[in-house]
């Protein structure tokens, strides 16, 4: 199954950052978010996107202007050509109702042989895909950010995921430029289930004093070779995920050592989020 038609739910940092992958790479490809006013703004940003990697000689102008020929928003699921959708990743908030209640609106217009797929970072495949009507033709497909830049997919599989899925999937990943990597469905999968508890520790160590934030993210740049260090990495991904990882790690592996960091949980209560809120572990000046 050559997938050449993609629907990208979210037009968040990681939906956006998918649906100009995927347009790029010669899909066409629809952005739907149920909150509409969004969806301008995200479509502006992948056009200043673009347009900085045709500046930074990245990308030529014409394969630029091809891109965003081939998306489009849609302001209604009912606006939507589902008899033309082969794949739908969804990329909205990491909580499994409000997924569950969207898979319940799409599951029913999609075709019979599409495939369904979630930018989930914890959640199960398996949990999420017995939602639906499709789960052999339900996957993982967690991207990382800034999805533009960073090569890896991991590819999750459910319990009753086919093979054919599977295929489908990792093709298409190497499709978009990106390096597929098949893991089985754990909490965490593999990229979480190691890096967050580093985060974790990295905040202990703030807490308790062992150094300040900046020494901590320098000593594993310098003597783990980290292109980034943990606190950095955090304050990037956003403090509130990182929290409710942990505790999706805690709660299904029942292991204690998955506590969040109670300083991870004290700069959430006080709005101090990371990037997107302008501080975290570290500051971040408001661009002009």
């Amino acid at each position: 199954m050559k997938i050449e038609s993609v629907v990208v739910i979210g037009s968040g940092t990681m939906g956006r950052g998918i649906a100009q992958v995927a347009a790029a790479s010669g899909l066409n490809t629809h952005l739907y978010d149920a909150a509409t006013h969004q969806l301008s703004g995200a479509l502006e940003q992948i056009d200043r996107d673009l347009q900085r990697l045709v500046a930074k000689e990245k990308l030529k102008s014409d394969a630029a202007a091809a891109a965003r020929g081939r998306l489009q928003k849609a302001e209604s699921l009912d606006r939507l050509p589902w008899g033309q959708i082969q794949l739908v990743i969804e990329a909205i908030f990491e909580d499994f109702n409000a997924k569950k209640t969207l898979y319940g609106q799409i599951d029913p217009r999609l075709s019979a042989g599409a495939i369904l797929a979630s930018n989930t970072s914890s959640i199960s495949i398996t949990q999420l895909a017995a939602t639906t009507q499709r789960a052999d033709r339900f996957i993982g497909m967690h991207f990382f950010n800034p999805v533009p830049v960073m090569g890896l997919v991991e590819i999750i599989r459910g319990l009753n995921t086919s093979d054919e899925t599977c295929r489908a999937i990792e093709a298409l990943a190497k499709q978009m430029n990106k390096s597929p990597l098949l893991v089985n469905d754990m909490p965490g999968f593999v990229s979480n289930r190691v890096l967050m508890p580093l985060i974790n520790e990295a905040a202990f160590c703030v807490m308790e004093h062992v150094a300040d934030a900046a020494t901590i993210d320098q000593v594993m740049q310098l003597g783990c070779a980290h292109t980034m260090g943990p606190l950095s990495t955090a304050d990037l991904i956003g403090l509130d995920v990182c929290v409710h990882i942990m505790e999706v790690l805690q709660r299904e592996l029942g292991d204690p050592k998955f506590r969040p960091c109670p300083l991870l949980r004290t700069l959430v209560h006080a709005g101090r989020l990371g990037r997107k809120s302008g501080r975290g572990f570290f500051e971040y000046p408001a661009k002009k």
